[in-house]
Parts: C-alpha cells; sequence; structure tokens
C-alpha cells in the first residue's frame, strides 16, 4: 500500500478489511512490525484497535526491543504481517541485524500472506524510492518481488520526477508507484490487482530504462 491506512485514516477501513480477507479465515491473526517507526507505541496501540475492531487477531513483533526468542515458530503461528511506514533503510539494517529478513522470506513461502504500507510496501521489492536519508534517493530491498517500488505518488509531489530520473539514468530498475490509499495484490510474485480506499486514487507501471509511464486498473474497494 502506498499510504493511508488505520494510521491516518482510521474513520476508513476499508484497505484493512480486504487485507483481513485474504486470509479466508473468520479471525485471521496479524501480527504489526512497526521497525520502521523504531517500534512506535502509539502507532502499535492503533493497529491493535484497528484490527480488533475488525474481527482480526492482532499482535506485534518488536524488533528494536525484544524480538520472540524463535521468529520461526512466532512467524508460523500468523495468517498476515503488517509493516507499517517509516525509515525503511533502519527497517533493512535490523531486520539483517536479527535475521527477521530470512525469518519472513522462509514464511512467506510457506504461506504467510505480507502485507504494509510506505516502507512496509517497497521492503518486500528489490529495490525502492526512499527519503530515509533525508533526499529522495533509491535503495537495495529485499527482493522478494522484481522490481522497484514508489510510494505516496500523489501526497508527495517530488516522487514522480525523481522516479522518472533515477530510472533513466539507470539507478533503479522500472516498477511500480502507488497514491497513499492504493494497495497492489502480488499472487505468486505476480500483479493479480490494485484496489483503493477512495474513488480516483491510482497506480501507475514505470517501464525499464525509458521510464514511460503507464496506468494500471484500480478498483474501488467501497463499490
Amino acid at each position: 500500500m502506498g499510504g493511508g491506512g488505520f494510521g491516518d485514516e482510521p474513520e476508513n477501513p476499508l484497505l484493512e478489511k480486504y487485507l483481513l480477507a485474504l486470509a479466508e479465515k473468520k479471525n485471521p491473526r496479524i501480527c504489526f512490525v512497526g521497525t520502521a517507526s523504531g517500534d512506535s507505541e502509539s502507532y502499535i496501540q492503533k493497529f491493535y484497535s484497528a484490527f480488533t475492531a475488525l474481527g482480526g487477531i492482532p499482535s506485534h513483533i518488536a524488533l528494536t526491543q525484544t524480538p520472540p526468542a524463535n521468529l520461526d515458530n512466532f512467524l508460523e503461528a500468523q495468517d498476515l504481517i503488517y509493516v507499517g511506514g517509516g525509515n525503511t533503510a533502519n527497517l533493512i539494517r535490523i531486520w539483517k541485524d536479527t535475521a527477521f529478513d530470512i525469518a519472513v522470506k522462509k514464511a512467506y513461502r510457506n504461506g504467510l500472506i505480507l502485507t504494509g504500507l510506505s516502507a512496509g510496501m517497497i521492503c518486500w521489492f528489490e529495490e525502492g524510492t526512499t527519503d530515509s536519508f533525508g533526499d529522495l534517493r533509491a535503495m537495495n530491498c529485499l527482493g522478494i518481488l522484481k522490481g522497484s517500488a514508489s510510494p505516496h505518488f500523489d501526497s508527495e509531489v517530488e516522487r514522480r520526477p525523481k522516479l522518472i530520473e533515477l530510472i533513466r539514468n539507470d539507478k533503479i530498475s522500472g516498477g511500480i508507484a502507488l497514491d497513499d490509499g492504493v494497495g497492489a495484490l502480488y499472487l505468486n510474485e505476480n500483479l493479480k490487482e490494485c484496489v483503493s480506499s477512495h474513488r480516483g486514487l491510482k497506480a501507475y507501471h514505470f517501464a525499464d530504462k525509458t521510464a514511460d509511464e503507464s496506468s494500471v486498473l484500480v478498483n474501488y474497494l467501497g463499490a
């Protein structure tokens, strides 16, 4: 997801309902990973409030504090993990330091649904555009999904020209860009559909080398 969600729009739970439905269970177990925000307590509490109200069974992992003793077992007990926004560079560094990157890739191969927004969106791709270092630039991520990802495409006006510049200068591969409130669903690493929590929001694909832009169909979840 490019942005939005329970942290910014608690009164609009369309994306959260969509996520829980992916598990195809009455009360899905969903775990919040707030590494990118330094495991912000207020962010964690918002997560619990949002997903408890929707019938999920929430939990969280605080990798900057005391992570579970056995990450594999903890993740195996979840249906989804939800990675929050914040500093993507810190997220990747801490995940590698704690071997969470290895554990989450293993859990994904065993059927765990991976989701998140902003930093929690781009972390799954090979590359992403991030302001973790101050200015917008490209960074390497986990590489579960091919290509690059760019969030906040409608709310941060510098995102589009910077992404185009990076692609054309061969600093980043082509990929997907999402407005806040838009989610992209990948099944077996292939894009299946894009959805939104508001009408009129957009998703885009940018080609390698040329940065040629094309729109991706977005289905409004409130329809």
